[in-house]
């Protein structure tokens, strides 16, 4: 998978419903969100149903102007994702226990074997590539992104304002991104190769 970054035009588009835009936008989350969802949801039909009413409440929400700051766009799918999530294990759990009065359906992880294996492999990717990466860089990548630190404690810690926080992490993204790409490219190439 190709990391995207996302600027002001691309979220314009988004807001203005630029059919082109939002078909890419659909594409490249639609693999994130399923590779999330494959460890935590037992049917295909489920994950489709959180996947679709994830889009619906982002497009909503884009529309509103609920994100000003593209670079968040990544994060803010995310987030509406989970609750969407947490919002299926209530629904699941009430349909449950009201039918027939048995316990909530716990996610068989074991299920689905070849995404656990690829979600595996992208997060020892994620783990190399940040290694190789210089230490100011990859710690703020850490206490940001895997953290989820507070920023203002994260600018505390750097000894930053806000504003030259965004500078950092713009950085230390593009310098994972073109670590992450030096990575992948003999993986593509190999695969053309078969």
């Amino acid at each position: 998978m190709q990391f995207y970054v996302f600027d002001e035009p691309y979220l314009e588009r988004l807001r203005s419903g630029d059919f082109r835009t939002e078909e890419h936008f659909v594409a490249y989350f639609s693999e994130l969100i399923r590779l999330k969802l494959r460890s935590r949801l037992r049917s295909a039909q489920a994950i489709e149903d959180v996947r679709q009413e994830t889009f619906v409440r982002v497009f909503a929400s884009l529309r509103r102007g609920a994100i000003q700051q593209p670079e968040r766009l990544g994060s803010f799918v995310n987030s509406i994702c989970n609750n969407v999530l947490l919002e299926h294990y209530r629904s699941c759990s009430r349909d449950t226990s009201m039918e027939d009065g048995q316990q909530t359906e716990i996610p068989d992880t074991s299920l689905d074997v070849v995404g656990a294996l690829e979600q595996q492999e992208l997060e020892e990717r994620v783990r190399a590539i940040l290694d190789e990466m210089a230490e100011k860089d990859r710690r703020i990548l850490k206490e940001v992104f895997l953290e989820e630190r507070d920023k203002d404690q994260v600018c505390r810690d750097f000894g930053v304002d806000r504003n030259y926080l965004r500078v950092l992490l713009h950085r230390a993204k593009q310098s994972f991104k073109t670590l992450y790409m030096k990575r992948m490219a003999p993986r593509v190439e190999m695969r053309a190769d078969e």
